[in-house]
């Protein structure tokens, strides 16, 4: 008599290939926040290392001036006090910024946003950019909470 031999059938059920998709999905779900939540930290570390770095520079700039912050006006015209005096190599660049040609607009902040822990843009006025106190040297970042 021959032996008789069982086939199986080769392959994955409907059921198995659903409790992968499903276990991916869940996986899926937990990880992609996590990339979210990292590109904004990165983004707040950068214009936090570029403020103080700012900072510094705008502090040693006084320190070099007899204790003269540079204006407004210096500041505005491309910032080329800072570079032309090797303060900074380039134009400093806010990562919230809609666009390079925003993100060096430096306006003068308002009462209410220099004494603000979380400096933003001037309420209307769409500005993307640096605040800037020409009194105190005091610069941050336009849309960024730090």
């Amino acid at each position: 008599m021959h032996a008789m031999r069982k086939t199986m059938a080769k392959g994955f059920t409907l059921v198995e290939i659903l409790i992968v998709v499903v276990i991916l999905g869940i996986l899926a779900a937990i990880v992609v926040p996590q990339f979210t939540n990292a590109a904004n930290e990165a983004r707040l570390g950068n214009v936090r290392t570029q403020t103080s770095t700012l900072e510094n520079q705008i502090e040693l700039y006084a320190a070099q001036t007899s204790g003269s912050y540079p204006t407004l006006v210096e500041l505005q015209a491309d910032w080329a006090v800072m570079i032309t005096g090797n303060y900074i190599k380039e134009m400093p660049k806010n990562p919230y910024a809609d666009s390079a040609a925003n993100s060096v607009k430096v306006t003068t902040m308002t009462a209410a946003d220099s004494a603000a822990a979380d400096v933003v843009a001037a309420a209307g006025d769409g500005t993307q950019g640096w605040f800037y106190d020409a009194s105190t040297g005091f610069i941050r970042a336009s849309g960024a909470s730090y």
